[in-house]
């Protein structure tokens, strides 16, 4: 290979690499390295560099360092059940020191070569390095110079074998071409594409590997939010959309109607939604709002804009308990604006949409609403029960303006007459196919489509998963909501006391209270404390009081007794699983146990507390946890300090890393290798200025032909897919 682009090496299957055989090659595919680009941008997690050898006889205390030398004995002990101790001596022309690890699979061997990364510290006069990561040297590595790369593992294959590998594939590959404009790479102050693998991989000093570095990280985010800018444009420009009616008297009866003020925020996104609308291309936005924002409002003021229109309108939910909750919410919206319809009794009738449409004369017959879940179906404009197929017929003929559902509104059996805007509501719930299978509903046009979540999402994130779309953000909340205080209870008895006391006085004050387990059965392999378990317990710790259990395994009607018993404060204390983290309403709960918090991410927890403090009554969260590991405290204290769910969204992304969170993400990303949108949020912003008007001026990129290879190398078969979802 005389000089390829990245687009070519992404076509060279690994195993042509010499001494990379077709068993290494099966196992690099299990870990997604399958060709020489993949292995070329699989870059070192750290460097050795030998002239920052400490000596064992000065290294200092305390302090994470690098040290090498020879292994003089090992013993290995074991020391409880299923624990083994190994204990080696390491030493230098300087002195000794001893290396403990609690593992049983590590590896060590006498006279060995050894370097160790760890914190050197005293324990009984000697020094000490507990649970050093190691790398062993051999006689080769002295061709490599003094600065020795260091590569995370890949499929069990050690360092060293991948970086052989590496040198091999980059010098048969070199020069590697260019894709970006000389002149982006002047103004941009980036390293050509070439010298930045070359430092990146094997660099004479480390300080060339910063903007090594820097340049692959542009490539990788520019990648990404190219793919995202031609999405939009094909969005805008060559989709058919519905050119709505925002001047119609529905949205402005309904907001004229709202028994209070919408907040500044509120009234910003629903003047974002409906300019939107009203564009003859297909609206695609994103509406961030913390629990209890009031995004149910801004949203049935998008399905007005619908409705009013001559067209439907419809809400995806993840869960019947949420599609529930917003079907009742938007009926009683509805209902207090004058909106509603007469609710007719059918009986003896067809079940027609001549029962429900007016006989001509123009006369309001207010806005029908239905909720179609998998078990049930609702309606606003019939007395009585109704069955679902007479719900999916009337949703067909255009009988239905409002429709509120789950995964059953993308069944194959239900069809819209002239669909006009789908929500998704929780859209990290589902998947893109999903939101693609509501929207295809529309036959011949595009609907718009609203995403909502009350899932903060940081800046950087939603940059990379929601790109494409144009984002709305609640960021105030309705006026006399005041914030929950969330304390962090460790299990003691006397901290357990105060908070049950707690509870008794807010019970006799006519409150109640949520307590949530993780688990609905007790687990031997779990120990953590379990719905049905936790109940039993606190029945015998509130004898005077009425104790309610809800978990998702119960019958559907069971569950919605229970929670219309507490809803109506019929039961004082709700003893449930996470079922309860998102679409229940009680505004009287006004206390919050998470039982095993640690056990919890701190997405989940928020959503949790969001279910206190939906008042004017002051609220409390209490996190009853012993955590284990430095994350889980992180996560609890992270709750304790701050009630802003951006905050606590940036902060759950910096614990979890971004590889956790971009399996959410749209089909065919590949996930960040080298980029991490925390660290390199700058050059994030950067590329996505860069790409996007990239995209506005040129895009085809007629102008960047080698770019436009890169971008279906890497999507693959992927790439049709993107611009379609």
């Amino acid at each position: 290979m005389a000089g390829r682009h990245l687009s070519y090496l992404a076509s060279i299957p690994v195993d042509n690499i010499a001494r990379l055989g077709s068993v290494s090659a099966k196992k690099l595919a299990t870990v997604d390295v399958n060709s020489v680009a993949d292995l070329l941008l699989h870059v070192p997690r750290r460097y050795l560099d030998r002239s920052q050898l400490f000596d064992l006889g000065g290294v200092p205390l305390g302090e994470y360092v690098t040290v090498g030398g020879t292994v003089l004995s090992v013993v290995k002990r074991r020391i409880s059940k299923g624990r083994v101790m190994t204990t080696a001596v390491i030493g230098d022309d300087s002195n000794v020191l001893t290396a403990v690890w609690f593992n049983p699979y590590i590896k060590i061997v006498e006279g060995e070569e050894l370097i160790l990364y760890g914190t050197v510290e005293t324990f009984r006069g000697r020094r000490q390095m507990k649970g050093p990561e190691i790398d062993r040297l051999d006689a080769e590595d002295s061709s490599m110079g003094t600065i020795i790369p260091v590569y995370p593992a890949l499929a069990g294959i050690a360092s060293r074998q991948i970086q052989n590998w590496i040198a091999n594939a980059l010098a048969r590959s070199q020069p590697v071409g260019e894709v970006l404009p000389a002149e982006l790479l002047d103004r941009l102050d980036l390293m050509d594409r070439a010298t930045a693998l070359q430092n990146i991989h094997f660099p004479s000093a480390l300080e060339h590997t910063i903007p090594a570095r820097r340049r692959l990280v542009f490539d990788e985010l520019f990648r990404l939010e190219l793919s995202l800018a031609v999405r939009k444009h094909f969005q805008k420009a060559m989709a058919t959309g519905v050119q709505h009616d925002v001047s119609g008297p529905l949205v402005a009866a309904f907001i004229d109607a709202l028994p209070y003020q919408l907040t500044g925020a509120q009234q910003r996104s629903i003047d974002e939604i409906q300019k939107d609308m009203a564009a003859a291309h297909p609206m695609h936005r994103l509406l961030q709002g913390e629990v209890g924002s009031g995004k149910t409002v801004v949203a049935v003021a998008g399905l007005l804009g619908a409705v009013q229109s001559g067209y439907q309108g419809a809400v995806m939910a993840p869960t019947e308990v949420l599609a529930e909750q917003h079907y009742f919410g938007i009926v009683e919206l509805l209902r207090v604006a004058g909106l509603a319809p007469e609710a007719i009794d059918p009986a003896g009738g067809s079940g027609t949409e001549s029962m429900f449409r007016p006989d001509g004369d123009g006369g309001d017959v207010g806005v029908r609403t239905v909720l179609l879940t998998s078990n049930r179906a609702y309606v606003n404009f019939v007395a009585g029960s109704v069955t679902r197929a007479a719900v999916i017929g009337w949703i067909a003929d255009g009988t239905v303006d409002i429709v509120i559902g789950t995964h059953a509104l993308i069944q194959d059996s239900l069809s819209f007459d002239k669909l006009g805007l789908a929500i998704v509501d929780e859209q990290h719930r589902f998947g893109v196919y999903q939101r693609v299978q509501l929207r295809d509903k529309a036959i011949g046009y595009d609907p718009d489509l609203l995403i909502m979540t009350a899932t903060p999402i940081p800046r950087t994130l939603a940059m990379t998963l929601y790109g494409d779309l144009d984002v709305s953000v609640i960021d105030e909340m309705p006026p006399g909501r005041v914030p929950v205080k969330t304390h962090h209870i460790d299990g003691v008895e006397a901290a357990l006391m105060e908070m049950y006391a707690v509870v008794r006085s807010e019970v006799a004050r006519g409150r109640q209270v949520f307590v949530v387990c993780p688990l609905v059965e007790d687990s031997d392999k779990l120990e953590a404390a379990s719905a049905t378990a936790e109940y039993e317990r606190l029945i015998k710790v509130f004898p005077e009081l009425t104790l309610g259990l809800l978990h998702g395994q119960m019958r559907p009607d069971d569950k919605q007794g229970v929670m219309a018993a507490f809803k109506n404060g019929d039961i004082d204390i709700l003893v449930a699983t996470t079922v309860v983290e998102v679409g229940i309403d009680i505004p009287n709960a006004t206390v919050m146990i998470i039982e095993d918090a640690d056990r919890f991410g701190l997405s989940q927890l928020h959503q949790l507390r969001g279910r206190v403090g939906r008042s004017e009554h002051p609220a409390v969260c209490f996190l009853v946890a012993d955590p284990a590991t430095s994350d889980a405290r992180r996560r609890i204290a992270a709750m304790v300090e701050t009630t802003d769910g951006f905050q606590l969204a940036e902060t759950d992304l910096a614990i979890r890393g971004q590889g956790t969170v971009f399996g959410v993400r749209q089909a065919g990303v590949k996930d960040l290798k080298i980029a991490d949108i925390l660290r390199d949020a700058d050059t994030l912003f950067e590329a996505r200025r860069e790409a996007f008007a990239i995209i506005e001026a040129d895009p085809a990129l007629v102008a960047m032909p080698d770019m436009r290879h890169e971008l279906e190398a890497f999507l693959g078969e992927a790439a049709e897919w993107l611009i379609r979802s």
